[in-house]
């Protein structure tokens, strides 16, 4: 089995901040949560907050939108933004683990045929966390819960904060400029 990243690995950017600047557009009513959106991110900064409850912050804006309905049409337009790569490594036993939320990635993730979801999990009409955010060590629990000791053929990635996967993998990769080159562990 091969597992990827999403954000700067298979997507050419991130997710989340794509979907919130697709909100914006339609909705300029959202830039009401900018000032609390900036505060969390310095309260993270300052280490006041951890990164679950950062996030959470940044997602308030879901309860004034129908985030689950805007995912379809925000992925008809930010699909081009997929790398190429992808479809020539693909395998069918595909994982896709990502700090992303996961009702924003599962559309997507359907499409491009990825057997299995690991995301953040938030809740579309609040952008409440019911669990903590999915990045760093918190991957490679999930990845245990769900697959315990399966081996990990190829993992790929765009950040060094993904050493814990890389680590559970025979082959590891970083994805520099939307190219996968080989992980120097």
């Amino acid at each position: 089995m091969n597992v990827y990243d999403f954000d700067g690995t298979l997507y050419r950017g991130d997710s989340s901040t794509d979907f919130y600047f697709y909100a914006l557009r339609r909705k300029p009513s959202l830039l009401r949560y900018l000032p609390g959106q900036i505060a969390a991110t310095v309260l993270y900064a300052l280490k006041k907050i951890d990164k679950t409850e950062m996030k959470q912050r940044l997602f308030r804006f879901f309860g004034a939108i129908d985030a689950a309905a805007m995912t379809a049409d925000f992925w008809d337009t930010h699909r081009r933004k997929l790398f190429a790569w992808y479809p020539e490594r693909r395998k069918a036993d595909d994982v896709v683990i990502s700090a992303s939320p996961a009702f924003l990635l599962s559309p997507i993730c359907k499409q491009l045929g990825v057997s299995a979801l690991m995301a953040s999990p938030v809740e579309p009409k609040t952008g409440v966390y019911s669990g903590k955010n999915c990045s760093g060590e918190e991957k490679v629990r999930r990845y245990r819960k769900a697959f315990g000791d399966a081996v990990i053929d190829e993992f790929y990635s765009d950040s060094r904060r993904d050493l814990p996967m890389a680590k559970l993998a025979n082959k590891a990769y970083l994805v520099r400029r939307g190219k996968p080159i080989p992980w120097k562990r």
